[in-house]
């Protein structure tokens, strides 16, 4: 079952091994998931989902930036929230990625080029498990 809303913040890292035990003691808390090159954490306080990409060459580089929200209708409104305000979005429905099933848009077009992503997690352990770097 998905939080309330709660940013999401993810980082590219040269060494998963060595960030998971970093974020392990840094937030004091265990990861929610951890799978090969992948891992993230469910941090209460503050509020924050915080994922982990491996991408060795490239780490301490923002990934991508998040917001997850409670059910597809929230992901509707703020999609259609953005597209009243002009900001082109790419929607993507039952997707599997970072080895759970998907819906969320993209926000495309932002002032410095970082990707935004809205979406809601509708199953966290789906039987097709690949799709892990689909937002790397």
């Amino acid at each position: 079952m998905t939080s309330p809303s709660r940013l999401q913040l993810a980082l590219n890292v040269d060494d998963l091994d060595r960030s998971v035990a970093f974020y392990t003691t840094l937030f004091d808390t265990e990861p929610h998931k951890v799978r090969p090159g992948y891992a993230n954490f469910e941090v209460a306080a503050p509020p924050l989902k915080l994922v982990l990409i491996e991408n060795p060459g490239h780490g301490g580089a923002v990934n991508h930036l998040g917001v997850e929200v409670a059910d597809t209708a929230t992901v509707e409104a703020h999609q259609a929230r953005l597209a009243g305000a002009g900001l082109a979005a790419v929607e993507e429905r039952d997707t599997t990625c970072c080895y759970a099933r998907q819906d969320k848009f993209w926000v495309e077009h932002t002032p410095d080029g970082e990707r935004w992503e809205i979406y809601t997690i509708t199953d966290d352990e789906p039987e097709d498990q690949e799709g892990a770097s689909c937002c790397g």
